[in-house]
């Protein structure tokens, strides 16, 4: 058994970490690769407008107006496997409950999209983060917790667990400590704290938040209704 006293990081420790990379470079394989200081104009939306399309595309999934599917059927006989031009990023739970692209009936190549159990924020998922905005365009940052997450149920047991899982714990416990005690709060509080985390930690976000170029926002998604809804 691990005791979540001595595994995961901590709030500091993940701000210590490599998170201070320029948009310029990235460490791929052990080789620096140098990439525009700014985005292409792959998409011409602003962040307002690209959060707006995916709450959009949440509303036909809810709704059973699905249209994506005839937009992957186009894409896949085009072959566009050359490149992809995001709109949008999201990083939800690991939880197979919460099919990411259905959700906000969004095609093939429309979002980026990132998975940790807990959808919490760690330097790879970061990285990665950094990534979609600054290289690839993304115009939104949505992080999505979800109802009745095993991740933060966990966290709030406090139990011991095997292997690494307890590794999530620390990231997951502020959010848990804001809850009190309901899985539901603690669930909407950690995506709130993941979303300022990766706003502060990331100079490469921060920066392009700053600039009004991505915006960051906390969400919720409900697996009965499949309704996502925008956190403070």
């Amino acid at each position: 058994m691990t005791s979540t006293k001595h595994s995961g990081f901590t709030r500091r420790q993940l701000l210590r970490t490599g998170l201070t990379a320029t948009a310029s470079t990235f460490l791929v394989g052990g080789l620096d690769l140098a990439f525009p200081t700014e985005a292409p104009a792959q998409s011409k939306l602003t962040p307002d407008a690209a959060l707006a399309d995916l709450m959009a595309g949440n509303k036909r999934f809810t709704s059973g107006k699905m249209t994506a599917y005839e937009h992957d059927l186009v894409i896949l006989k085009q072959h566009t496997e050359e490149k992809q031009e995001p709109f949008a990023a999201v990083l939800s739970c690991a939880d197979s409950r919460v099919p990411v692209e259905l959700v906000f009936d969004q095609t093939i190549g429309h979002i980026f999209v990132t998975r940790v159990a807990g959808n919490v924020i760690t330097p790879e998922i970061i990285g990665s983060l950094e990534y979609g905005a600054a290289v690839l365009g993304t115009k939104v940052i949505l992080v999505m917790g979800h109802a009745n997450c095993g991740a933060v149920k966990a966290t709030m047991q406090g139990k011991d667990v095997p292997g690494q899982i307890s590794s999530l714990f620390p990231h997951i416990q502020p959010g848990v400590d804001q809850g009190g005690g309901n899985l539901e709060a603690a669930t909407k509080a950690n995506a709130v704290v993941q979303a300022k985390l990766l706003s502060e930690s990331s100079t490469v976000i921060a920066g392009m938040v700053k600039a009004g170029t991505v915006k960051v926002v906390a969400s919720y998604y409900d697996l009965g209704s499949g309704a996502v809804t925008l956190l403070e």
